[in-house]
């Protein structure tokens, strides 16, 4: 929380063009910010720090645990901890709770799938929201948790997966699909004889494992829609982790959304996705306790568009969206003119999803990215406020997208952006942010533009992967998942780039604090930008 608050503290010394006007700040002055008390799910930047500044900056104060007692990487976290801290917290000026189910039954995020707990131990804490809400009548409770991921291969698990993971991941996932396949629609006889294959290549006990950890999760998750189903929660989200249309998460998925059929789905459901769930449910309090629901009208570029499957994903973009628009208490229009703003999404025109570190992705314009850009440039014109959610390539942005918003000057004209990590994640985040942005002052707003456009354009479609390709010449041992002795040189360097970048592609932000680069993961894939 501290960083987060530095890194504001300090924007308004350095970035020229966000100014408020004095009306504006008397204001807010006199006015003492509502309390939302959030849970995340593990203490990751983007959960935590960044998630809280938008909430703050459209005027609300967020009661949060500690980064110390949450999850991370290698600190599975504490649920027993948070649960006292919940109990310490929750005081009558809390207006609202958004409490990850994965930090308080099993610690984290991560721990969701390494943790030893006994089946009844998950089950006796999912309980305690049951005696929460008896404590707590009156709070809106908003619950997130997640059904167990299945990456692709043991490097797709970004060793967040048991070990045994990284020999047989490919082999388990394979599998699985195969199942989900033949529950579906059936198998080739050819499917047939490679399930029997797959088998014998999986080790019994890793397999066991791995599946006895899911049956847990499993039937907690039963029990949390459940608790939905007696009105416990005003909502609960249950994201489908890093899945594909053939796997255990997407299978699993279907039984959970069977299971919990006759609860409307404003009250539960199941979508893919689980990092923006946080700031989804934090923006859908928000919504209810203002008694707004924004009209939103949907925009996709040429070509596939809303009927794109990105990867990681189980479901079509426009499938997740509308989930998305349930979860917030939005209203999705049809028609431009009755939108309160546009929410303009970059799919690629043939519906494939890249990976932003991908060669191709480069500053030159392809097939669609012009008329997207006029598009966006269009509704501008015409009065109307639009946010980009950017998914055509995966954990970054679109450097062909943002050059021409750069070239066009819009960059700083758009009302929300979001380009990292999955298709899902930024849609939610693209989305969530829109609908704050009419509460924060065009200086805030702005703020949280330059702050997305650090991070998904410049560190993670550009900055990252250069780095990334020099770690082998800097001294000591470590490499992009395990950075270890390399991470204070690796930091440095991007401080640099990032500096330069700025200066080349942000000419309206003039920085006149020091930019500093931390990996608090240990590791390439995220970083921390902040400023001192």
């Amino acid at each position: 929380m501290k960083k987060a608050l530095k890194f504001l503290g300090v924007a308004l010394s350095f970035i020229g063009i966000f100014t408020a006007t004095p009306d504006a700040n008397a204001k807010r002055k006199k006015i003492e910010p509502e309390k939302i008390l959030y849970i995340p799910h593990d203490n990751r930047p983007i959960v935590y720090n960044q998630t809280i500044e938008i909430i703050e900056k459209a005027g609300y104060q967020v009661i949060v645990p500690p980064k110390e007692i949450m999850g991370s990487r290698d600190d599975l976290g504490n649920p027993d901890r948070l649960w006292e801290w919940l109990e310490q917290n929750t005081k009558k000026d809390i207006k609202a709770a958004v409490i990850s189910a994965d930090s308080m039954l099993y610690g984290s995020l991560v721990s969701s799938r390494k943790h030893q707990y006994d089946k009844q131990v998950i089950l006796e804490r999912a309980e305690l929201f049951r005696d929460f809400r008896k404590k707590h009548k009156k709070l809106p409770i908003y619950v997130f948790g997640s059904v167990m991921r299945t990456p692709r291969n043991g490097l797709a698990s970004g060793y967040e997966e048991p070990d045994y993971y990284r020999n047989y991941g490919a082999n388990i996932f394979r599998y699985t699909a195969l199942i989900d396949k033949h529950e579906i629609e059936g198998l080739t006889p050819r499917e047939n004889k490679e399930i029997v294959f797959l088998q014998k290549l999986i080790p019994a006990r890793a397999w066991s494992d791995w599946k006895d950890r899911r049956e847990k999760n499993f039937e907690a998750n039963e029990k949390l829609i459940d608790m939905a189903g007696e009105k416990i929660f005003n909502c609960l989200l249950l994201g489908r982790d890093d899945n594909a249309p053939y796997s255990q998460t997407h299978m699993e998925g279907r039984n959970l959304t069977k299971y919990g059929a006759a609860i409307t789905k404003d009250k539960y459901q199941t979508t893919a996705g689980i990092d923006e769930m946080g700031l989804l449910l934090l923006t859908r309090a928000i919504n209810d306790r203002a008694k707004n629901k924004t009209s939103v009208f949907v925009s996709y570029n040429l070509g596939a568009g809303g009927k794109t499957i990105p990867s990681y994903s189980d479901e079509t973009i426009d499938t997740s969206i509308n989930a998305e628009f349930m979860a917030l208490g939005a209203n999705r229009v049809y028609d431009a003119n009755d939108a309160d703003f546009i929410l303009a999404i970059n799919t690629d025109v043939e519906g494939k999803t890249y990976e932003a570190m991908n060669a191709i992705n480069t500053a030159t314009a392809r097939r669609g990215t012009p008329q997207f850009v006029n598009s966006v440039q269009n509704y501008l014109n015409a009065g109307k406020p639009v946010s980009v959610a950017d998914v055509t390539f995966a954990n970054g942005a679109d450097n062909a997208l943002m050059e021409q918003f750069k070239n066009r000057k819009l960059l700083f004209k758009l009302n929300s952006y979001a380009g990292w990590n999955t298709a899902t994640n930024s849609a939610g985040f693209a989305l969530s942010t829109g609908i704050l942005a009419r509460r924060m002052s065009k200086e805030d707003k702005n703020q949280i533009l330059f702050a997305r456009y650090l991070d998904d354009w410049a560190y993670q479609a550009n900055i990252r992967n250069n780095v990334s390709a020099r770690l082998r010449w800097m001294n000591g041992y470590g490499y992009y998942n395990l950075l270890e002795d390399k991470k204070y040189e690796a930091a440095e360097l991007c401080e640099q780039l990032l500096t330069n970048f700025v200066e080349d592609n942000l000419p309206e932000v003039r920085i006149k604090s020091k930019l500093r680069v931390q990996f608090p993961w240990n590791r390439m894939f995220e970083s921390e930008i902040f400023f001192q």
